[in-house]
């Protein structure tokens, strides 16, 4: 899943462990994150925290695939910023990867980003222009307009047909 912070895909992801009929692990970007040393990273001059970030995605992404390979279904929580998206078509390519999208408003994502409290403000809308710019998914679903349950429900039927998966291989024509 991808989308910007606070579009609610923690959210849908609990709430597929439930839906979904088959095992599978849901394995947040932020989990990754938050396994990095938090004091040495604070630390660091701040023009190198992008290098140190960038790394830490592109683990992540070799981390999926070390569980896929191992003949896991796992749900992945994701920001994807154009490299990143390159990177995951790449790491990715032996694997069937359901791409979906988890969209939102701005002004909602602001509502909730605040109502959090717990993010950097103005992350989501730092995100939002960035997130989407590849243009392409298997499926969508608008946290604004559903619940998290109802997403999960909808995204678990449509990974139940046959044409789940074509964004991958036609981002990467």
């Amino acid at each position: 899943m991808n989308g910007a912070s606070s579009s609610g895909k923690v959210s849908i992801a609990r709430e597929l462990l439930d839906t979904l009929p088959t095992p599978y692990f849901s394995f947040a970007r932020d989990a990754v994150n938050s396994m990095r040393s938090r004091t040495r990273t604070a630390e660091l001059p701040e023009s190198e925290f992008p290098a140190v970030l960038d790394r830490t995605v592109r683990g992540y992404h070799r981390m999926l695939a070390g569980l896929a390979a191992a003949g896991n279904d796992v749900i992945a929580d994701h920001v994807l910023r154009p490299q990143w998206l390159l990177d995951c078509l790449a790491v990715l390519r032996p694997y069937e990867v359901t791409f979906v999208g988890v969209r939102c408003p701005l002004p909602e994502l602001r509502r909730r980003e605040e109502r959090r409290g717990d993010r950097d403000p103005g992350l989501a809308e730092r995100q939002f222009p960035v997130v989407d710019q590849h243009g392409d998914y298997d499926f969508e679903c608008d946290t604004s307009e559903r619940t998290p349950r109802e997403c999960a429900e909808a995204i678990t039927a449509f990974v139940s047909t046959s044409d789940r998966s074509g964004a991958f291989a036609r981002l990467r024509g």
